[in-house]
This record gives C-alpha cells, structure tokens and sequence, in this order.
C-alpha cells in the first residue's frame, strides 16, 4: 500500500498534463488520516534545522562585520590616482575617522583585495564536500553529516582570532576549513527531508527550515557589531563558535534520521509520513544514475539557476558591510544593524513563499512546474530591479537600505521555487542532486568576493554601481533559463525498475 500510494500521490502531484490521476488524488488524500502540524515531530525537525541553519549562517558571516573591525582602516586604501575617495560627505560617521574599537584589539593592514580573498575562502571549502556530503546522507542517513558539519565548523570558528594573529594565509586556511566541515550541512538536510516530508508539505517545511540562513544572517550582524563594539573582534568568534556546539549537542540529543526510529513520533504521524512519501524516500543505496543526472536538461537549469541566484546573494553576505563602510560611512553599530535588515525581510517571506506554495498545490490551483517557475522568477527578477535602483542611490544611505531590503526581501520567493525543485524532479536522490547544485552554486561565493574587490578596489560609487549591476544581471539571466527549461516533474531516472512495475500493475 506505501509503495502504491506514494506513486500515485507524486503522478497525481507533479503531471500537470494529466487530469485522470486528480480524482484518485483527492480521494486517497481524504482516506488518510493527517495528522496535525503544530507540535508535530516533522516540524520540529523544522525547528530544529532552523536554528541550525541560522547557526551556520552565524558562523559562516561573522567575519563580514568583524572585517571592518580587524582591519587598519578599510575605507582608507588608496585610490587608481593615488588619493582617497570620499564621494558621500555628507554620511552620518566615518569609521575610519573613529574607529569604534576597544583599545589593545589587534588590526591588520589587509588591503581590499586581500580582504575580498579571505571573505571569499570559506567556499574554497565549502566546494569540495558538497557531492561527497549528499551522497552519503543518502545513503547513510543526514543525521550525522548535518550535526557533524556544524560542530566541525564551531570549533574551528572558535581559533580564528589565534589564525588572524599568525597571518592572513593562516586564516585563509582555517575559513577554508570551516566550509570544508560546512559544505556537508544543506545536502544532508535534503536527504533528511526526502524521508520527513510528505508531499503536499515540502514546501512550508523546507522553506522553514531553510529559512535559519536568512534569520542567522539578521540576527549575527547586528550582534556581531554590538560584541565587536563592546568585548572586542576576537570575542565575535568565541560567542558564534560556542553557540554552533550547543546547537550540535541538542541535534544529536532530539532528531532521528527517519520516521520509523523516531522514539517521539506519534504512530498517526509515523503512518502518514511514510505511506505519503512510499519508497520514493530513504536511502538510495550506494548506486547512483550518474549518467542520467548529467544528461538531465531540468537539473541543469537548476544548477545554472542556484549560481545566477547565489551570485547576488554571497554578493551581499560578503560585501555589503564594506559597502556601508567605505561608501555610506556607517559607523561599526550602525553598519551591522542596517546589513542585517535586507536579511529579516528574506526570511520572513521565505516562510510565507512556502505556505503560499503549498496551498496553491493542495488546492490544485497549479502544478509543480508552474509554481516552481512563479516563484523563481519573482524571487529574482524583481530583486534584480531593486539592485539596480541601488546603484542609482547615490549617497542617500536610506535610500540604498531601502532598495536593499526590498531586493533580500522579495528574493525570498526563490526558496519555493528552484531551491526546492531538486526533491520534486528525484525525491530518493535529493541530497546528492542538492550536492551537486551547491556545489556549482558555492562557485559564485568565492568569485564575487574577489570581483567585488577588483570593481570597487578605489571605493567609488562607480566602482560598486557596476557591483550591483552584474549582481542584477546575472540574477535575470538565471530566471530566463529556468522558466524556458526547469520542470517540477519526477524523472524517469529517478524511479527504479520495481517501482514502475508496481505502478503499472496498480
């Protein structure tokens, strides 16, 4: 009966074209019992990877803000010409006039290229264990690699101040090393969920938990500025790396790998998960379509997608305290509170952008294809156009935030469109097709740094308008290509030889 009703629910789901399968849809749906979210074992899981996922976005950002506290000066590098650029007069405070810096903290004399190197070297590492990571979650269980990656990265957050004091290479390497241990983190989560989440709630539950990364990035900017301000840079790392071991204790503690070893579970929900999700979720085995994968044309448009996406996103992440620095002149408080709010929009309309989703696919309104696609290209089309609003900001700082959130904020519909669109095309290969769609997505995270510090090396409001307008058009490039060639259909591939025998004898 779960491997029937799991197939059918999926055929009924995800082919739009097929309208004979809607009323056995409607009709098995009303059969089974489901059981309430609030409080639910599912959702907690949610919760749970939220907050992991907002540690990790701690961890992964906390040098953003600390930059500008580390270094001698950063708005204070030289110009092409040889003098200093100062085109915002009229900007509220001058951090290098006044360095807000608690006396006997070291700083260091990296100048802009060498800061956009060290911003961009956790994704030196965060490349390598994306595949690997999804892989053998899939085939293990996401448990381990997603609790595992966080504390890896905890603890080696917690030795950066002792990596900065040796040398810029030194700290390039640790940084390295912290996304080497986090690059497990988002395949094991889509491992996790390919056997968690039932069909018609994939994208409120993902979008929840993915949701932590934005709310991670909101809440550690302004709290890294208050602790640079208050305790020193140093103590940043310390608070940032205690926090991720915490969090990794009570993961191992609370979450089970699936449904069934659930000690907590109620056996309505238990029942409902798995009959809902059939044999489509689970371990993959440690045979995997490799060839099927690379030929697949909505797999690519996905991975082409998540690196026009993410080119804008890390652009941000990395940069954007900088450009509150060097160009708006933002003291140190003031730049970690106003880089954090562009992150509280995205996250709240995240969360809204999957029950949105959702409820358009229980109630049949669309398909999968259809509402993947609505919700990619308005998650960055129009983020595109408020980018480039920025760039014709000028010196207005309330202008530029303004824009700025505006952007973060309504990109946050992409979460239930291409970013989820892995566990709809192969549910039983979710944490490998999301390894291999991170890890081409991570390639923006170590390239805009470094062309971010090459446009806008003299810190001229020239120099970061051209920042914002390839951020805008890359993003524009990638929602062209996944509305001409991304599907929201399950592949042929990624069903098996017994699985499409029982179907058609059902």
């Amino acid at each position: 009966m779960a491997l029937k009703y799991g197939c059918s629910i999926n055929s009924a789901v995800e082919d739009e074209n097929s309208e004979e399968n809607s009323p056995l849809l409607q009709k098995e749906a009303e059969e089974l019992s489901v059981p309430p979210k609030c409080c639910s074992a599912r959702c907690n899981l949610a919760i749970m990877m939220f907050f992991g996922f907002a540690v990790v976005y701690g961890l992964r950002v906390n040098l953003s803000v600390a930059m500008v506290a580390m270094v001698n000066g950063t708005n204070s590098q030289p110009s092409l010409n040889g003098s200093e650029t100062h085109e915002c007069p009229g900007a509220l405070n001058s951090s290098s006039q006044s360095p807000d810096q608690l006396d006997g903290v070291p700083r260091y004399n990296w100048d802009s290229q060498m800061q956009g190197m060290l911003l961009g070297a956790f994704f030196f590492g965060y490349l390598f264990t994306q595949i690997p990571g999804g892989y053998l979650s899939g085939h293990f269980g996401g448990r381990i690699f997603l609790g595992g990656g966080v504390l890896c990265t905890a603890i080696l957050t917690l030795l950066t101040p002792l990596a900065a004091e040796l040398g810029a290479r030194w700290l390039f390497a640790l940084r390295a090393l912290e996304g080497f241990g986090e690059g497990v983190t988002y395949p094991a989560m889509m491992a996790m969920w390919a056997c968690w989440a039932p069909p018609l709630e994939r994208a409120r539950l993902m979008s929840l938990s993915g949701a932590g990364g934005n709310f991670g990035a909101f809440v550690s900017f302004p709290l890294t500025g208050f602790i640079c301000h208050s305790l020193g840079w140093p103590a940043v790392f310390y608070w940032c790396g205690g926090a991720g071991c915490l969090w990794a204790i009570l993961w191992f503690i609370l979450v089970s790998d699936d449904p069934r070893k659930h000690p907590r579970i109620s056996d309505q929900e238990k029942e409902y998960i798995v009959n809902t999700i059939g044999s489509e979720g689970g371990s993959h085995g440690w045979s995997v379509p490799l060839l099927p994968m690379l030929l697949s044309v909505p797999l690519w448009a996905i991975i082409i997608t998540q690196m026009c996406s993410n080119w804008s996103y890390y652009t941000l992440l990395t940069s954007l305290p900088t450009y509150m620095d060097t160009v708006l002149h933002f003291d140190l408080r003031q730049n970690s509170f106003l880089s954090a709010l562009p992150y509280l929009g995205g996250w709240l309309f995240s969360v809204l952008s999957g029950v949105i989703a959702d409820n358009l696919l229980e109630r049949e309104l669309m398909g999968v294809t259809a509402i993947r696609k609505i919700f990619t290209v308005v998650g960055m089309v129009v983020p595109a156009g408020f980018l480039v609003a920025v760039a014709f900001s000028g010196c207005s700082g309330g202008l530029a935030v303004t824009f700025l959130t505006l952007s973060s904020t309504i990109g946050g519909a992409s979460s239930a469109g291409v970013y989820m669109n892995q566990i709809d095309i192969a549910p039983r290969y979710a944490g490998v097709l999301l390894g291999i769609t991170n890890t081409f997505g991570t390639i923006p995270g170590v390239l805009a740094p470094i062309v971010v510090g090459q446009l806008a090396k003299d810190h001229s409001l020239t120099g970061w308008s051209n920042v914002f307008y390839v951020s805008a058009g890359v993003s524009v490039v990638g929602a062209i290509i996944f509305t001409v060639f991304g599907s929201g259909k399950l592949q042929n591939w990624a069903v098996s030889e017994d699985e499409r025998e029982a179907d058609r004898e059902s």
